[in-house]
């Protein structure tokens, strides 16, 4: 496998993952960095690099983020935003991806940038559910601080050092799977304990 498909890969998963913690921030993240020259994107997705392209996911990530601040608003925004942060992981990976072929392009965009997307996104909607339920929402502007953070710090550092956020992702994705799977493993034990 060639080094620049490799980097590729990491940097498109590493910002796709980003989107699922907050959709617009990765997008916006890459837009600026495309328009600086430091993010290289394939010729059908230099639209993302405008002053336009920019301007709306600037206002979208703005909007966004404030929204998370509402009460009940961000737990409705967790439904929307799964679609939304699949559709935007896709369109991260292959926007970067050195693939000739169109179809394979897309295909291994939606395969793994919008599961990246899809992992993140249902941790962060099972992080707030949880908050929710355990502090009546109280704690969900809490968690919708570190989603900030870690959309923003995530998406930058795809950029600079895409092994360690691809990495980061795996231990992120191992310890989503093990929570749910003891979620579900106490709720069936609980069940046949009544």
């Amino acid at each position: 496998m060639n080094a620049e498909l490799i980097t590729a890969v990491a940097i498109g998963i590493g910002l796709a993952a980003s989107a699922g913690f907050r959709v617009f921030v990765p997008m916006l993240v890459a837009a600026i960095a495309a328009k600086t020259g430091v993010l290289p994107l394939n010729e059908s997705f230099e639209w993302l690099s405008s002053w336009t392209a920019i301007a709306i996911l600037g206002t979208a990530t703005v909007v966004e983020i404030l929204a998370y601040y509402i009460p009940v608003v961000d737990n409705l925004l967790d439904t929307v935003s799964t679609p939304l942060a699949i559709g935007a992981g896709t369109l991260l990976l292959t926007s970067v991806l050195p693939i000739d072929s169109e179809l394979m392009r897309w295909i291994t965009g939606a395969a793994i940038g919008g599961g990246s997307a899809a992992v993140v996104q249902s941790g962060s909607a099972l992080t707030r559910l949880t908050s929710t339920k355990l502090t009546a929402g109280l704690g969900n502007p809490v968690v919708a601080t570190v989603e900030n953070v870690a959309a923003t710090g995530t998406s930058i550092l795809s950029l600079v050092i895409p092994f360690f956020i691809l990495a980061l992702f795996l231990l992120l994705t191992i310890l989503i799977f093990t929570g749910v799977r003891r979620k579900l493993r106490r709720s069936h034990n609980e069940r046949i304990s009544s």
